[in-house]
């Protein structure tokens, strides 16, 4: 009869929620919009210079929508899903 308290109680302790795993999905989101958005740029000739790896895309947006990701991601582990 104890052990199967035990195997019950067991299969209730979650560390993370509904909650928490659906604001990791968001981040992973924006993770990946944001190395998607850095990603491409380069010349096939490694003597032809393309000015196109500086636009603002690559240099402000996508390391931004990184960092959010990351961000994301903290608030995603440090969420109380038990809260109400």
């Amino acid at each position: 009869m104890g052990e199967k308290k035990r195997k019950e109680k067991a299969k209730e302790d979650f560390i993370f929620g509904k909650k928490n795993y659906k604001w990791m999905f968001i981040g992973l989101g924006f993770i990946a919009v944001g190395f998607i958005l850095m990603s491409g740029g380069g010349s096939d000739d490694p003597n032809v210079f393309n000015p196109e790896i500086f636009s603002k895309r690559r240099i402000r947006l996508a390391p931004t929508l990184v960092l959010i990701g990351f961000g994301i991601q903290v608030y995603a582990i440090l969420l109380n899903p038990n809260k109400k």
